[in-house]
């Protein structure tokens, strides 16, 4: 039951909100209420908004009960600005629009977009946005200009304040105002003259007081994000101008974001990095301010903790370990419109760097592998440092400015003082061009001797940053409620006095995103802190960042992966401490369909999370500590018996294929769903994509073993999978040849000679079972597996190909034994068949989906480059990462699979006719949700491919079912 006037509340947003986008359950308001900083409120309501009407509507019923509401885009912010103990607001998927006008000079953007997908649709033009985060394959937009986030290119000149044309915005009243439409600008200044004229008033004392101009000018001069945008006052007269400067790194506390149109800046495609190490941090500081005005891009400070904390790493180069205590390093990109470009700038640049001392002879690599291996190195410290704390700690980020010419001195201070506190395993890094430092390091929060340490630390941090050196407390991260109680402190009363006017003029009841920005409260740094309790050592070194949530097929429908730890976190403290039994089993009952029931366990998440984290390992380890000795002995029989397995499944596929046949789709189905709903779900929903039966048995002249291959007809071992061998193509697919069939002859047609394992009919991977939690199960078939595939390719000697995906994947995973050529289909298409084979490209578009486990072995750019072998138009659906539909999850929750697929259709060519894959259950679901028939690559390379040299195909005649 809420609490007045939340109830009210929630009441009167029923009226024009459905109740499955305003969340009041347990689980979800903790989940949902978790950002990216060491903070934790949990709020009343989670409101989820899909139109612009909707947050007016919203706005008007806080405004009249006074309930405080706080905005909130992707949830990566790191300063407390997007937690709240009230009203969340957060987007729904209607925030994603975007326009490019001719020569896409700028870019109007909602504000759910994502930044990295901003620049996905500028990349043709040659443009970006300007503001680069860090975060930005996460971050969206609504955040990114609310907290004028910046990053390692774009400085003070190309952040969001400098780079916005207009907006939309929504104010605490209400009122909508489009800056860029002249017609709104005009009613604005009927409606809201008072406050267009507070506001030309403000700006007009300040200029006058050339003091404060010139103070409020030089601390933007370095990256700063403390406080509000007070450089609006001095930059601007027209009143609308000021506002709209003034919403940028506001944070949510002025209004709320609605659209935003960016000038872009230019992306050049050429590129030379260089990494420099230098005796110490006053030669590389020495170094970036020689740089400064030279046409470098970006330089990236590291000092000696941070490399020492990679150190060894993989991939990491040898000569770190050699270098001398007070060693530094500087990462520097430099980047050119043409090759003669950069070539010019490598050079100026180049000059510069010869005047100082460098340990080794600088030089700068265009090899973009080289290059990336150098950002490797510096985009691992980050994680370095999250995967060695303590469990029950937290990894705090903080970032400050420093004027350029002091900054060599200013960090070793800071170094200085992490011993002082004791924090021996912080590092420091950033943005040495614009004299911005991050440094990080890990802080436990629960105990009063722990919390008292970071507030003896963040004082005596303040006092170096402000007092001493005049710099900025918050570069880049936002004021949020960490920098908050010291804002005063940087900026002085008379500043400070400004930014109370202004929070006055736009939000008098102070109801948006209070304590954010301006706080009376001098400890509310230290209050509302984050526990980060023990809850599994799968996931005990997440830090909530956030990173892993666009790549979750059930993100926005439930949980997402950050979500799901959260969760699971709290469910451990509770089970711990024995505290709260009612809160307990209210999260328990909640979590079983949330957290664990609709978890895909893709393992995509792994590949954003900066420490590797596969949350999905997490729920299979749950999954398997719940199933007892029945679940265990089924499973132990099922694995033993996966031929017979397999042959009750296809009794299962003929039924429903005869009952379809016999009813007609449509009454079938409706009759399926009828007895799922009866049963409670336990029968499984029936996709109208749904595979015929088949079975499939080597020819009899198909030898089980590779031996003696010879140079003109080498020798392939093909292993088809337990979907392949037992799901043909659905009933409705023109296409009829079971994939087996159809691999077997591609691989005759490029002139290989096809081997089979013994007892193919018996061979699993263990996939099926590993994602039921079964794993010692699930590694006994792999283990089988490994050992017939073994013999079949006489002891590693010819290449091994399975033909679905995530049973490569999770072969590659578990193979000991390095001397097995292990491959997946299509990367054996790639590497040893498309020399072997002329291709005749066809004209109808090509509908590419490329699968989790495609994408975690690196082989989407090979699937690319096979389909456009095959094809002029090779489409991925940009708005599709995981198909959700996880093995069985199709058959068993099927709303995950409708889910992750629900933006496919707008996304498929006109005269597209067939879209392609490498996973067979992926294509069920895919074809369900496109109106296409989704197969395996192969049939596409089959089709438009004929053999260089004449094949001798076996064959094959039509095989039972049965």
């Amino acid at each position: 039951m809420l609490p007045a006037p939340y109830d009210r509340l929630h009441a009167a947003l029923r009226e024009f909100m459905p109740d499955e986008r305003l969340v009041t359950d347990p689980l979800r308001t903790l989940a949902y209420g978790t950002d990216g900083s060491f903070y934790r409120l949990i709020p009343k309501i989670v409101a989820i908004v899909e139109a612009e009407g909707e947050v007016v509507r919203l706005l008007n019923l806080c405004r009249e009960l006074k309930t405080p509401v706080t905005f909130r885009a992707a949830g990566t912010s790191l300063s407390g600005q997007a937690v709240t103990d009230s009203v969340l607001v957060l987007l729904g998927d209607s925030w994603r629009g975007s326009t490019i006008p001719p020569g896409a000079a700028t870019v109007t953007l909602q504000p759910g977009v994502i930044g990295a997908e901003a620049n996905r649709k500028l990349a043709p033009f040659g443009r970006k946005i300007g503001p680069d985060p860090a975060s930005i394959a996460t971050a969206k937009i609504g955040g990114i200009a609310a907290n004028n986030a910046s990053g390692m290119c774009c400085g003070t000149a190309q952040n969001s304040y400098r780079t916005l044309a207009s907006m939309r915005l929504v104010l605490a009243d209400g009122t909508l105002l489009d800056t860029g439409d002249a017609a709104s600008r005009a009613a604005f200044a009927v409606s809201h003259g008072a406050l267009l004229s507070g506001l030309s008033d403000l700006a007009a004392r300040t200029r006058a007081d050339e003091k404060l101009a010139e103070r409020i000018r030089n601390k933007f001069r370095i990256k700063n994000t403390t406080g509000y945008s007070l450089n609006a006052l001095v930059d601007f007269e027209e009143p609308v101008e000021i506002l709209q400067h003034l919403m940028i790194g506001s944070e949510g506390t002025l209004g709320f974001l609605s659209e935003i149109t960016y000038n872009t800046v230019p992306e050049h495609a050429h590129k030379a990095n260089a990494l420099l190490m230098y005796p110490d941090i006053g030669e590389a500081c020495r170094a970036v301010a020689l740089m400064k005005p030279t046409p470098v891009s970006a330089v990236e400070l590291m000092d000696r903790a941070s490399l020492r904390s990679v150190e060894g790493k993989p991939g990491m180069p040898d000569f770190i370990g050699g270098l001398g205590p007070d060693a530094s390093a500087l990462l520097v990109e430099i980047r050119g419109e043409d090759a003669a470009a950069l070539d010019a700038n490598i050079a100026a640049v180049s000059a510069v760097i010869a005047q100082t001392q460098t340990l080794f002879p600088p030089t700068f690599t265009t090899d973009a592998k080289l290059g990336e291996s150098y950002w490797k190195i510096r985009k691992g410290l980050f994680p370095a440092v999250g995967a060695m704390r303590k469990v029950g700690t937290t990894v705090i980020i903080e970032d400050v400015a420093y004027p350029l010419d002091r900054l060599a001195e200013a960090t070793v201070e800071l170094q200085a003082m992490f011993l002082k506190f004791g924090y021996t395993e912080a590092i420091i890094f950033g943005h040495a061009l614009e004299g911005n430092l991050h440094f990080v390091f890990t802080q436990a929060f629960d105990t009063d001797e722990e919390v008292d340490r970071y507030r003896r630390f963040m004082d005596a941090v303040c006092d170096q940053v402000v007092r001493k050196y005049d710099g900025s407390l918050k570069a880049e991260h936002g004021t949020g409620r960490n920098m908050a109680p010291f804002v005063e402190m940087e900026w002085g009363p008379q500043a400070y006095g400004l930014m109370k006017e202004i929070k006055a003029l736009l939000d008098p009841q102070g109801l948006l995103n209070p304590g954010v920005i301006l706080n009376d409260d001098p400890e509310a740094h230290l209050k509302n802190l984050k526990a980060m309790p023990a809850a599994h050592p799968l996931v005990d070194t997440c830090i909530e960042c956030g990173f892993c949530e666009p790549t979750c097929p059930s993100h926005k429908m439930t949980l997402s992966p950050r979500q799901r730890i959260v969760g699971w976190r709290e469910i451990s403290r509770l089970e711990a401490t024995g505290a709260d039994a009612a809160r307990l089993g209210a999260l328990h009952e909640a979590y079983d369909y949330q957290g664990i029931d609709t978890c895909a366990a893709c393992g995509l998440c792994s590949t954003a999370c900066p420490v590797g984290i596969e949350t999905g390992l997490l729920i299979k380890a749950i999954r398997g500590d719940r199933r007892g000795a029945v679940a265990q002995g089924f499973g132990t029989y099922v694995a033993e018996h996966t031929a017979g397995a397999l042959s009750v499944a296809r009794t299962g596929l003929k039924l429903a294929d005869l009952a379809k046949r016999t009813l007609g789709d449509d009454t079938a189905n409706g009759l399926f769903e009828k007895l799922r709903t009866v049963t409670g779900q336990r029968l499984p929903h029936l996709p109208r994509a749904l595979p015929t039966p088949t079975n499939f048995t080597p020819l009899p002249q198909a030898k089980a073993s590779a031996d003696a291959p010879t140079a003109n007809t080498p020798t392939v071992v093909y292993v088809p999978s337990c979907t392949s061998r037992s799901m043909g193509p659905a009933a409705n697919d023109p296409e009829k040849t079971p994939l087996p069939v159809k691999v077997e002859a591609l691989f005759q047609k490029a002139g290989y000679r096809v081997a089979y394992p013994e007892q193919l009919a018996s061979l699993c991977c263990g996939m099926p079972l590993e994602s039921k939690g079964l794993a010692a199960q699930a590694d006994a078939k792999a283990e089988e597996m490994v050992r017939a595939i073994w013999a079949a390719s006489a002891n590693g000697t010819a290449p091994v190909v399975l033909d679905t995906s995530p049973c490569s994947f999770r072969l590659k995973k578990h193979l000991k034994d390095a001397g097995l050529q292990v491959l997946d289909l299509v990367e054996f298409i790639h590497d040893h068949l498309l020399d072997r084979l002329t291709f005749t490209k066809q004209t109808e578009p090509v509908v590419l989906h490329l699968t989790c486990s495609t994408r975690r072995m690196g082989l989407d750019a090979k699937m690319k480059a096979v389909a456009a072998a095959c094809a002029t138009q090779v489409v991925v659906p940009e708005d599709v990462g995981c198909c959700g539909f996880a093995g069985d999850k199709g058959f068993t929750t099927p709303e995950l699979n409708a889910h992750a697929l629900r933006h496919l259709s707008k996304d498929i060519p006109a005269g597209a006719k067939a879209g392609y894959s490498n996973s067979r259950t992926c294509e069920i679901g895919l074809s369900d949700h496109s109106g296409l028939p989704y197969r395996s690559i192969v049939y596409l390379v089959d089709a438009c491919s004929t053999p260089k040299a004449p094949a001798t195909a076996s064959t094959r005649a039509s095989e039972p079912a049965f």
